[in-house]
């Protein structure tokens, strides 16, 4: 019960407060203005370009605290004189991070590629607020147009069972395509053979497709 008393007494109340204005004072509005210009890069790259496009909203949480893990991380080491060589060293070691409970696509890992290095470049730069938004907009910029079909056009693609395998023939190509769009309604274009099932005489393909 005393040292309960000693907890909360107004004394260590007071303490524990001054330590967290001291530790607040610590933190320069440069960090604040830096860690704002990250958070709103990566709200634009991942609310406005990647979920408008995908409409997945699963790798959010992956995200997010990835580009704040290593904003604060090289942040912190920037304080002890990290060279640009040592940030992008740090860059590489979370850029081979892999999961292993679930795969995670191509498009997803470049995206995630993209946050840590919104995050690092923000963090270890040394210009100025301009200099950053400069930076990052680069980078949102370039994402927004490969993704849009400006450069090229957008190519989709699904893995389908078909059980007509008379049609996988080469000159019985574009018969095949013309009954593959008239199944699923995309504007197929081109097929890959995946792999052939005699017995139950259905074949596994990807169809490629324009939307």
């Amino acid at each position: 019960m005393t040292l309960l008393q000693q907890l909360t007494s107004a004394d260590t109340l007071q303490n524990v407060q001054h330590t967290g204005f001291e530790l607040l004072n610590k933190l320069s509005p440069k960090f604040f203005l830096r860690l704002g210009i990250d958070l709103l890069a990566v709200i634009i790259l991942v609310r406005f370009i990647y979920f408008k496009t995908y409409q997945k909203s699963e790798q959010f949480f992956t995200f997010f605290t990835f580009n704040i893990t290593i904003f604060l991380i090289t942040n912190l080491l920037n304080h002890v004189e990290m060279s640009m060589g040592a940030a992008f060293g740090l860059f590489a070691v979370f850029s081979m991070l892999r999961y292993r409970t679930e795969s995670i696509s191509t498009r997803d890992m470049t995206y995630l590629f993209l946050v840590i290095a919104i995050g690092l470049l923000t963090a270890v730069s040394k210009g100025g607020w301009d200099e950053l938004t400069a930076l990052n907009g680069i980078i949102i910029l370039m994402t927004a147009v490969l993704e849009s079909n400006l450069l090229i056009k957008k190519e989709h693609s699904k893995v389908i069972v078909y059980e007509r395998i008379e049609l996988i023939h080469q000159e019985k190509r574009k018969e095949l395509i013309e009954d593959l769009v008239a199944r699923t309604g995309l504007n197929v274009h081109r097929v890959e053979i995946l792999s052939i099932d005699f017995l139950k005489d259905a074949t596994r393909m990807t169809i490629y497709y324009f939307e």
